[in-house]
């Protein structure tokens, strides 16, 4: 059986490399999440034309499924041509034409990190990532001996971050 002091070495050893490698993938979450705080809004989105090829002679109600558009509703009708809030759709040919506003290429791959699902790869990466996090956070408590003053501190930072959390949570 090992030693609890051997036990007390590996975990900071492994916290602290883990701690290196992580920084990078951190930094991104990190950046991207800031991002995704202002995603309700137009900061930092540039307007990008976006033309889609659509089936001919859609009705106005399938016009708006077929772009995955919430709340769509057409603003007026000439000939052909249903506009609505940032584009038109020709019902003859099927070309659909929308001004969406995006982020940059890299930012928009940044925060897709958030948004992965299981049918993404970055799925994988998001589950090491939160492994990785919640042995940080566990193995964050072998770094100081239980009764030392840090570890104290410690525990009240550990609780004070807990109670601030619930808090905004429930708010």
């Amino acid at each position: 059986m090992a030693k609890n002091s051997d036990i007390n070495i590996k975990a900071r050893v492994i916290h602290r490399y883990l701690g290196f490698f992580l920084a990078g993938i951190m930094f991104v979450y990190a950046l991207s999440g800031i991002v995704l705080i202002f995603r309700k809004t137009d900061f930092l989105k540039k307007d990008v034309q976006v033309e889609q090829q659509l089936a001919t002679k859609l009705p106005a109600n399938e016009v708006g499924k077929a772009l995955k558009l919430k709340d769509f509703t057409v603003d007026r009708s000439e000939g052909d041509t249903y506009y609505f809030k940032g584009g038109s759709y020709n019902a003859a040919s099927g070309v659909a034409v929308q001004t969406k506003k995006q982020l940059p290429f890299v930012l928009n791959q940044m925060t897709h990190l958030h948004k992965a699902t299981t049918n993404d790869p970055l799925y994988y990466l998001n589950i090491f990532f939160g492994f990785s996090l919640l042995f940080f956070v566990l193995s964050a408590f072998w770094m100081f001996r239980p009764n030392t003053d840090v570890f104290r501190k410690g525990m009240y930072f550990t609780i004070g971050g807990i109670v601030l959390t619930l808090i905004l949570l429930f708010v």
